[in-house]
């Protein structure tokens, strides 16, 4: 098993970029895919697919909505997977959760076995 540790969210104007952070704590990263997902108010059963990246990082794949504007990455000596937000919108308000799976990553947040608690990420005026 892994445990995962998120951070990095806060407020952030239009235009603003955020990095988010994923942490492998008491274990390690290696071997897993990692994706990120969010979760806005209103619609607490739905975890939208954001991003992810393989191991060992070769190939990344995202949402149409942030494809351009978002660059997910990860350090496997340090066993962190990143996700850099720029030109962010309101629209990427959410809570934000990074998650692991064994298996090659997909956009269904059921596929994957491990996840972080969220960081917050808000985006106003």
């Amino acid at each position: 098993q892994v445990q995962l540790v998120d951070s990095g969210g806060g407020l952030v104007q239009p235009g603003g970029s955020l990095r988010l952070s994923c942490v492998a704590s008491g274990g390690d990263l290696s071997y897993y895919a990692v994706g990120w997902f969010r979760q806005t108010p209103g619609k607490e059963r739905e975890r939208e697919f954001v991003a992810a990246i393989t191991w060992p990082g070769r190939n990344q794949y995202y949402a149409s909505s942030v494809r351009g504007r978002f660059v997910i990455s990860r350090d496997n000596i340090r066993h962190t997977v990143h996700l850099q937000m720029v030109s962010l919108k309101s629209e990427d308000t959410a809570v934000y959760y990074c998650a692991a799976t064994r298996s090659w990553p997909t956009d269904h947040h059921g596929d994957y076995a491990f996840w972080g608690q969220g960081t917050q990420v808000t985006v106003s005026s």
